[in-house]
């Protein structure tokens, strides 16, 4: 049993989806070796924390090469304007003179909005490549691993932050105490620590095992991540639900007594125990319908193929790592998969080595099936691929259910 990452008990198993390699890890070679690390998952029964059990080291995952590009999905850069947008309204009814800080910015989508209304500004991440976008757009960033040292040195250059954003960034934070001190230390008496992630009680109802991955180690509940923060003069204040990621919750954070605390936390909390978030038997119940959807995924795209069917997929994401891995498909059973990442195309998937093309090549070929493997951007893929639909492709979803659209 593996210590639990934030009270250091012992947790409980939960599922195990067996040898994978790093989610983002794309090989130009067959013969590319690939690293491999067990990918498990468990459970806290005193922080109610779901959580992987071994995690790679975070430079293996996040560096120079780092493959994604916030400014490439149009619904993110949406959804980051209006967050954006709400902060804005709220701190500017009180004090204009603010400085904002975003933990793994990425390429700035989420800043700049920031920035164009001369708000003074900084963005922290560990990967250089995203970082270089950001100062390219006019962006005040820096390359860095967020962390309480990281906070120290910010500090003392920048002062306090009346707003802290972190979006989608978070979960992939293995030492997640050490994180808190540092939002912690940085948060003025009166500000605001604001982030999302997504939100294990959809994880659990949609079966979306592929949001485990290398990078998540942590899938939140409201109810953990009160019990992580209280323990850093911090409280949660406001909890709101959130379509993104196939559903995601965004959290807002204070130093304890600084703001009132919103009746939108206790209901979330109240539902979590409705659901039973805050115990072990709906992991357990989980992870059994993992294997489910595992087994009729394999064999819905196996069946096809000795059809004669073509078969490709749609998105080489983080997520579909899991998917390709956990299931046990490669290129006998899925020809190729599109991506519109520039840095993906002309390499092989991770561990499974199907070839990832330029969504072009899959308008061209008009395969007999393609597998969403971005799922939760359904609707926007399906408007852009239309005429692939009209022409007979047809599409293959996985969440909520393996079925055929």
């Amino acid at each position: 049993m593996s210590p639990c990452r934030v009270c250091g008990f012992a947790t409980t198993p939960v599922i195990n989806f067996g040898e994978m390699p790093i989610a983002n890890y794309f090989v130009k070679d067959l013969n590319q070796n690939d690293y491999r690390f067990t990918l498990a998952a468990c459970f806290c029964e005193v922080c109610n924390l779901f959580q992987l059990a071994h995690q790679p080291r975070p430079e293996l995952m996040f560096h120079q090469d780092y493959p994604f590009f916030t400014g490439s999905s149009s619904i993110m850069v949406a959804h980051f304007k209006k967050m954006v947008d709400e902060a804005l309204e709220e701190i500017l009814k009180s004090d204009s003179d603010i400085q904002v800080m975003e933990i793994g910015c990425n390429d700035g989508s989420l800043l700049l909005n920031f920035a164009n209304a001369g708000i003074k500004h900084l963005g922290v991440d560990p990967s250089s490549n995203v970082i270089e976008v950001c100062r390219s757009r006019g962006i005040n960033a820096q390359v860095d691993f967020f962390n309480y040292k990281t906070a120290m040195k910010i500090k003392a250059t920048s002062g306090e932050f009346d707003l802290i954003l972190a979006a989608n960034v978070v979960c992939h934070i293995p030492d997640i105490n050490d994180f808190a001190q540092g939002i912690e230390l940085l948060l003025s008496p009166n500000g605001r620590f604001i982030f999302e992630e997504p939100y294990v009680g959809d994880v659990l109802t949609k079966v979306s095992y592929d949001q485990v991955y290398d990078e998540h180690v942590y899938l939140f509940s409201c109810i953990s991540v009160s019990k992580i923060f209280e323990k850093y003069n911090l409280e949660l204040i406001d909890v709101r639900h959130q379509s993104t990621h196939g559903g995601s919750m965004r959290y807002t954070v204070a130093k304890k007594g600084s703001r009132d605390i919103k009746t939108s936390v206790g209901t979330q909390v109240a539902l979590e125990h409705l659901q039973g978030l805050d115990h072990i038997n709906s992991y357990h119940k989980f992870a059994k319908k993992c294997e489910d959807r595992k087994n009729e995924l394999y064999e819905l795209l196996s069946e096809l193929k000795s059809e004669g069917k073509t078969i490709a997929g749609y998105a080489a994401t983080s997520k579909s790592t899991t998917v390709l891995n956990y299931c046990g498909i490669n290129s006998e059973l899925i020809d190729y998969i599109a991506d519109s990442t520039p840095e993906k195309q002309g390499s092989l998937t991770p561990g499974s080595k199907i070839p990832v093309v330029a969504p072009e090549f899959l308008r061209e070929s008009k395969p007999d099936y393609i597998v969403l493997f971005a799922w939760n951007h359904e609707k926007e893929i399906l408007d852009k691929e239309s005429k692939l639909t009209s022409s007979g492709s047809k599409w293959i979803r996985f969440v909520p259910k393996v079925e055929i659209l």
